[in-house]
């Protein structure tokens, strides 16, 4: 068992709340590892989805961090992690390193972290990119803000769940990071939609703008890997929802109002994102922004 210094390596007690999409296969990387894993969700169908994997799983989520080296929480939003901790926080022991590895704003991290710490708990945010086939697979990037100290104790557990890991600064530095990471990708799927609706529209083939695109500066993530294979086929399925793609955007743009940094594209950017989100509803992929803004076209052509 580590002390309240050494790194947390297996078989380490490790507490992941949040099984979910990615929660339930990060959850799996660290059984793989050699962990003693107990995860938790409020939802009964995905805790038992969890334990046919061969994950351990707890029915209250007081029992799951009973002894916890390790706590790592994989919620909706910063409101959710403020709430589950709350709600846990009387079961932690002392010497517990809580990762937050949601996808929350970095203003509320850096609040609910001065708490933590207060308490004598450690405390980072480590946010991922990569999705559901990284999370899958372990080779996720995270990014990580906080102590160097409480880093270099959690490392080992990051390590199990991803293959890059970057040390972004201060705490909340690592949720500043992820959002503005899908902040930028969510503007290049939006420029590559537009274009080709344009170019459509003038005449231009959506298939072949996306090869000349993928030779050309105009490449990114969207005209390799979405718009042939999401956007263009309207299969609207990548496996990322939109309205999780709307949050993160606008806590970007929360983030730069936050801090008076102006920013006209993250403003107009937030704001079609929440559009799209708030038309298509919450079963929306985020690839299907394609659909919103072609309908948006078929409205002023009414």
């Amino acid at each position: 068992m580590s002390d309240a210094t050494s790194p947390l390596l297996p078989p380490a007690r490790i507490a992941l709340i949040g099984l979910g999409n990615m929660g339930a296969p990060m959850a799996l990387q660290l059984v793989k590892t050699d962990y003693q894993v107990c995860g938790f969700d409020i939802s009964p169908d995905a805790r038992q989805r969890f334990s046919s994997m061969g994950g351990g799983v707890a029915s209250e989520v007081a029992s799951a961090v009973a002894g916890a080296d390790a706590i790592i929480t994989l919620l909706p939003d910063s409101k959710a992690v403020r709430q589950a901790l709350d709600s846990f926080i009387q079961s932690v022991k002392a010497d517990c390193v809580i990762i937050d590895m949601s996808s929350s704003d970095p203003v509320e991290t850096r609040k609910l972290g001065q708490e933590l710490i207060g308490k004598g708990f450690g405390f980072i945010d480590a946010p991922v990119s990569g999705g559901v086939r990284r999370a899958v697979d372990g080779t996720l990037t995270i990014m990580v803000g906080g102590s160097s100290a409480t880093i270099d104790r959690a490392e080992p557990v990051l390590q199990a769940m991803g293959k890059s890991i970057f040390r972004t600064g201060d705490l909340g530095s690592g949720h500043a990071m992820k959002a503005l990471n899908n902040y930028v990708s969510a503007a290049g799927l939006l420029a590559a939609v537009e274009a080709v609706a344009i170019g459509k529209q003038f005449g231009l083939d959506p298939l072949l703008m996306t090869d000349v695109l993928n030779v050309s500066t105009g490449r990114n993530n969207t005209t390799e890997a979405k718009l042939k294979q999401f956007i263009i086929s309207e299969t609207y399925n990548a496996g990322f929802p939109l309205k999780l793609m709307a949050k993160d955007v606008g806590i970007a743009n929360s983030l730069a109002h936050a801090i008076d940094v102006p920013a006209p594209l993250s403003d107009a950017c937030s704001k079609l994102w929440t559009d799209a989100s708030n038309a298509l509803g919450n079963s929306a992929d985020h690839t299907a922004i394609g659909k919103h803004i072609a309908g948006l076209n078929s409205q002023k052509g009414d």
